[in-house]
């Protein structure tokens, strides 16, 4: 399970996003929503999502109002992802974990309800042809599970 946070701004909504830390096994140095494993102790899968954000980036959960969930999400690897939709109230303060976080930041949603910002790549990988999105965003590279997730997101609020 991972968080969508939409930050509630002045200026408007945003995105919150992590990039992950060079030195992981998985997915190191790409940029990924909070989240990850459902463990025993969670009650669901927003229970799992509130949790692993505020151990990844420290944002507690009374700062966010669950609003519903997003497609499941299945990776080429075989992972089900549930994208959990939050909106997120500021003030409020981070603390990321060091170990697996390397940055947070935020995107403007305008950004990425643009149809216009999502790039299709293709890439060969083990013979195979496989097709994912793009965000690039500034200096960044959103790309693969967590660009597919918001588009899957742009979609949702264009039809809402």
């Amino acid at each position: 399970a991972v968080l969508v946070p939409i930050v509630e701004r002045t200026d408007g909504l945003t995105i919150l996003l992590t990039q992950r830390t060079d030195h992981l096994t998985a997915h190191a140095g790409q940029i990924s929503f909070p989240g990850g494993r459902v463990e025993d102790i969670d009650a669901s899968h927003e229970a799992a999502a509130l949790r692993e954000t505020e151990e990844e980036v420290g944002l507690r959960s009374e700062h966010i109002e669950i609003v519903g969930q997003l497609d499941l999400y299945v990776t080429r690897t075989g992972f089900e992802v549930t994208p959990v939709v939050g909106i997120v109230t500021p003030p409020f303060s981070l603390n990321p974990d060091p170990f697996e976080v390397a940055d947070v930041f935020e995107v403007p949603l305008s950004f990425i309800v643009d149809p216009a910002n999502h790039q299709k790549h293709a890439r060969l990988h083990n013979g195979i042809q496989r097709q994912f999105y793009v965000l690039p965003y500034e200096n960044r590279y959103i790309w693969g599970a967590t660009a597919g997730m918001l588009v899957n997101l742009s979609e949702v609020l264009r039809k809402a």
